[in-house]
């Protein structure tokens, strides 16, 4: 990992799960490391036992002015932006006929429009310097339906439309990749207030859980590449999930 020396990278969603395992296995790589969320305690936290070349900045991504802030304060901070990680994401799973139409919109604002978001506000930056690296988790609910997660699997089908015509457009340009994590040990999910999700979880096929660790490993290595190699799509499950 010693390619990461220098490089900035930002991370949003870092304030637990995926996005603060891949912060400590950054540690020691020479990275410059900007940690994004809406919890800015844990960040501080996390800051504090990671050292000098973190920082914590509060964003909630659904807000585009906070995006672009951070953004902003990133350049200026460092003077560039070689990787922006769309992370964060929330997954509160509901049956359609629920109704719960205030957790689709939260849904939509923080999986898609944070992505979009991220997107605008980074991208021409990366396109004046001439390179960079755009990456954003999708979820293995972006290739496949399933009962209850109408609404977040079409977030994530999104991600996944997203980040592929990205690609196509900035071949050449920038690196883009997208990363589709299985069933992972994170706190996504926590926000679910569905009964019938939680009665059909007692009965639904159990498998086991990846650690985040096991994602930060990934996001580590598609970035590391040489600049004449793209790796574009990940799908990392547990080797016992079926779907």
């Amino acid at each position: 990992m010693n390619n990461l020396k220098d490089k900035v990278i930002v991370i949003t969603g870092a304030s637990s799960g995926m996005g603060a395992a891949t912060a400590r296995k950054l540690q020691g790589t020479g990275a410059k490391v900007i940690l994004a969320a809406r919890r800015k305690d844990r960040l501080d936290e996390l800051v504090a036992e990671l050292g000098n070349n973190f920082l914590a900045v509060q964003a909630d991504v659904s807000k585009r002015d906070e995006v672009d802030q951070l953004v902003a304060r990133t350049i200026a901070n460092f003077g560039t932006i070689d990787v922006f990680w769309n992370n964060a994401a929330i997954m509160p799973l509901s049956f359609f006929e629920e109704g719960k139409v205030d957790e689709w919109e939260r849904m939509i604002d923080i999986n898609i429009k944070g992505v979009l978001y991220g997107i605008h506000s980074v991208l021409p930056h990366m396109l004046k310097n001439g390179n960079g690296h755009i990456v954003a988790t999708s979820s293995i609910g972006g290739w496949k339906t399933f009962p209850s997660g109408g609404v977040y699997g079409s977030t994530k089908f999104a991600v996944r439309a997203i980040m592929d015509t990205l690609r196509q457009e900035l071949a050449g340009k920038i690196k883009v990749t997208t990363i589709y994590p299985g069933s992972v040990t994170t706190e996504l999910g926590r926000d679910i207030t569905s009964k019938k999700v939680f009665e059909m979880l007692e009965t639904y096929g159990k498998w086991s859980q990846l650690d985040a660790a096991a994602i930060a490993d990934a996001f580590i290595y598609a970035i590391s590449q040489p600049g004449n190699v793209a790796v574009n799509d990940l799908l990392i499950r547990p080797i016992d999930q079926p779907i």
